[in-house]
């Protein structure tokens, strides 16, 4: 009781600090409880949750438990577990703050959000990714009397997901106070509508909240637009008066240093209510970026007027160990590791994804498209989002463009996902309904939907002639009619690949693509690998898919198509095609779900980047007499060399329709290199040598390149095995513990292994081809500095974070 009490005595403290300055956004993510029992007497003021686990926001509380085939969600799921969890939080708020707005704002809660404040029902909210603000006024207490907020979270319908949800308050909460006369964000909209030559218009669009245009107070309220250009430098200030409680500015600005994603400036404006001592009232601060986005049906996506390739991968929301739960650092992690592969965009499949998300994204140069549902009113799971779509559907788009629209990275809104409305006429008038207010809402960008009927005449959704730009996922060999069957409108192959790969596992290649399952007809891979593993040359691929070579080479021959979104960019939790329980995670990644690079992410560097590469696989443990396919991804050489022990073994070079070099090789032990020149000169090589047994670890930790100066910024700690030479080891595992010292925390552990049960928030994990990654947390208040030990049967190995 003690320690609550200081802290709440800390929150009150911190309240008081910001009052009187304005808008104040506080983190409200510390000193919850949480339980997964079900009591609707958890939503009263005076009940006492001390004996309920502490927890800290974001919280997914299914990421907590061991994979098992029992949860009703499935291994498609994530074979996790649902359920009904209550958070509860108690605090306290100073008698300074009577007469303000206190509003309290989600990120996201999964699923069915019911929330209580002092016992009273503020309403439910069946979206599981969306923000969402609500007022907490008339019901707060002041001064010593606490306060206690109560949230009911029901995931227990099962399955309603195709891939992993994950459940609970899973992304970030904030605390809002404002004047009672004050800004609406939602209605604040920054756009950049005239960009000619050396100028450009900037036009702010914002009201007063509804309260105070609705009760007359609205009508003369000074206002204030400052400027700040990327480099932080002043560089303008305009005051004028909102009529009516409407405030519409159009600024003229000079020069303006464009957003593109090569230089991703941002500007800061910031909106302020000024009092009659010309002070701020309340502020509103958002980040813009100057650019022009424009699509063309023959000639693809233009950014600034220069065109522009969409080099895209499709992710999900989840982050690995983490499960749903958000985390900056983590998400930059996995966007740094697209971007240095070469991606200039990422689709958030197929929801909304975090605000933060979102503001990495504008900070990085990362084109957006930004996906609102997987279905409509027809359902692809028993209890999915098609139940809430007839009362839900408008709100929530209202609420997903509102939120999303000042970023400088969204540059489609896609309004569905491979919808079944698309296939009957009530596709036509849902079309027509969504893109009209998405458009109300945003006239700046193009309407979207991923599509999977190339032919127009049974195409309901194309048939309402209602998106700016058209989407299709896969069936890559029919691009070439799209231009035929969907005339003088832009063209985007919106979902690519759908290839399935295991790090480091290589199988005897095929002379052709292996689709597992072969068809619709099956539902798992027939005779597929007994141990739930896929092999990571680039030649399996769902039934419905292709392998990345030929799905990149169909969109990078055709102008006409803007880009590519390849599935997907990690692999995931859920959807574990092509197999049944234990698999439990995905295999269609280019990074696995530890976030370590599979083989193919170097073919995309070679392809979408100028950096030097050069990456030779498979690994060069096999058996005398073995014949290995060795494959290398390389570019800025019209060929490269290998090199076995020594001895040449001749050059290899793509082909029109081959993205890499390719050799037979007799296996012999020893090493295997590859040689890239230019102008006769050397200038990379790739070794793979034949390791021994393994007889120590290699420790690596990452931090500074994923810091986001946020307190919940992650250490990953990855682990090698290695020979008694130094060189690492692919064909042997072994158990690893990852331990911390006070302060800092194991909050995860992984080794990118799809049908790996044990669970993730596990501070043990055995390597998988050699390699294992934990997630480490530095708790609040730590100062001393980080270190882990990690012990196996090989010894143990310390690490400084």
């Amino acid at each position: 009781m003690k320690l609550h009490y200081f802290f709440s005595i800390l929150f009150l403290l911190q309240l008081q600090l910001v009052s009187g300055q304005g808008r104040a956004k506080i983190s409200f993510n510390e000193n919850w409880h949480f339980t997964l029992q079900d009591q609707l007497g958890y939503r009263l003021h005076n009940i006492d949750p001390q004996a309920w686990e502490s927890v800290e926001l974001p919280h997914d509380w299914s990421i907590k438990s061991d994979f098992s085939a029992s949860y009703a969600a499935g291994n498609a799921g994530g074979a996790l577990p649902g359920g009904i969890g209550w958070y509860s939080k108690e605090f306290k708020l100073p008698t300074i703050d009577q007469g303000k707005c206190i509003q309290l704002h989600f990120g996201g809660i999964y699923r069915y959000a019911e929330i209580w404040i002092n016992g009273v029902y503020l309403g439910k909210k069946p979206n599981g990714y969306l923000s969402f603000t609500l007022d907490l006024t008339p019901h707060l207490k002041f001064g010593n009397q606490p306060n206690r907020i109560a949230v009911r979270v029901d995931n227990s319908k099962q399955p309603n997901s195709r891939w992993y949800s994950g459940s609970g308050i899973y992304r970030d909460v904030f605390l809002i106070k404002t004047g009672a006369v004050h800004l609406d964000e939602q209605e604040t909209f920054i756009t950049t509508p005239e960009m000619h030559g050396e100028l450009s218009q900037l036009k702010v669009l914002s009201k007063l909240n509804k309260v105070s245009r609705s009760s007359g107070v609205a009508g003369g309220k000074k206002y204030q637009i400052t400027v700040w250009d990327p480099t932080g430098n002043l560089l303008l200030k305009k005051t004028g008066v909102e009529k009516d409680g409407n405030i519409n500015e159009l600024l003229r600005v000079d020069k303006p240093k464009l957003w593109s994603t090569n230089a991703p400036n941002l500007y800061r404006v910031q909106l302020a209510l000024l009092n009659k001592n010309n002070t701020v009232e309340d502020q509103i601060e958002k980040r813009i970026g100057f650019r022009t986005i424009r699509f063309d049906a023959k000639t693809g996506f233009y950014l600034n007027g220069e065109a522009l390739k969409i080099l895209g991968v499709c992710m999900h929301h989840d982050l690995g160990a983490l499960g749903a739960a958000f985390n900056k650092s983590a998400a930059k992690r996995q966007l740094v590791m697209m971007k240095e592969m070469g991606a200039n965009a990422i689709r958030t499949a197929h929801n909304p994804p975090a605000e933060e998300l979102l503001d990495l994204c504008d900070e990085m140069g990362i084109l957006v498209y930004n996906e609102a549902f997987d279905m409509w009113k027809k359902r692809k799971n028993k209890f999915d989002y098609h139940i809430d779509f007839p009362t839900e559907h408008l709100k929530d788009i209202e609420t997903w463009v509102r939120r999303d629209r000042n970023h400088a990275s969204v540059i489609l809104w896609s309004i569905g996902n491979e919808i079944r409305e698309q296939f009957d006429s009530t596709g036509i008038a849902l079309t027509q309904e969504m893109a009209k207010l998405v458009k109300s809402l945003d006239p700046t960008r193009p309407v979207t939907a991923a599509l999977t009927e190339n032919n127009y005449a049974k195409n309901f959704i194309a048939q309402a002639q209602a998106l700016d730009v058209l989407g299709f996922n896969y069936k890559h060999e029919d691009y070439d009619k799209l231009p035929v069957e969907f005339k003088n409108i832009p063209l985007l192959a919106s979902e690519t690949v759908s290839a399935l790969q295991t790090r480091a596992v290589y199988d005897k290649l095929q002379d052709t693509i292996q689709l597992w399952p072969a068809s619709s007809k099956d539902k798992y891979v027939v005779n597929g690998n007994p141990d739930f593993t896929v092999s990571a040359y680039d030649n399996v691929a769902a039934y419905w898919g292709t392998s990345h070579e030929k799905a990149w080479l169909a969109v990078k021959n055709r102008p006409f198509l803007a880009g590519t979104f390849v599935w997907t960019g990690f692999d995931y939790l859920g959807e574990p095609v092509p197999y049944p329980y234990p698999a439990r995670s995905s295999y269609y990644g280019i990074v696995d779900l530890a976030g370590i690079p599979k083989d193919v992410y170097y073919m995309y560097q070679s392809e979408w980047t100028d950096r030097d590469v050069l990456h030779l696989l498979p690994h060069w443990n096999w058996e005398t007499g073995d014949s290995v396919d060795v494959w290398a991804y390389y570019n800025k050489a019209d060929d490269v060399e290998l090199f076995l022990n020594g001895k040449s073994l001749g050059t290899s070079a793509k082909t029109a329709d081959r993205l890499h070099a390719s050799w037979k090789v007799p296996f012999e032990k020893g090493e295997l290199k590859v040689v890239k020149k230019r102008d006769g000169k050397v200038v990379q090589e790739a070794i793979r040598q034949t390791a021994g047994p393994a007889k120590t670890l290699k420790a690596q930790v990452e931090h500074g390149l994923f810091s986001t100066e946020d307190t919940r910024d992650l250490y990953f700690v990855s682990v090698q095995l290695l020979d008694g030479q130094g060189r690492e080891v692919t064909q042997e595992d072994v158990e690893v513990t990852f331990l911390s010292n006070d302060g800092y925390e194991v909050v995860g552990t992984d080794n990118g292994f799809q049908a790996d049960l044990r669970g993730l928030t596990n501070p043990s994990r055995k390597t998988f081809k050699g390699k294992a990654v934990a997630f480490v947390h530095k708790k609040d208040g730590t100062t001393g500095r980080g270190m882990i030990r990690i012990q196996s049967k090989l010894g143990e190995v310390e690490v400084n974070l």
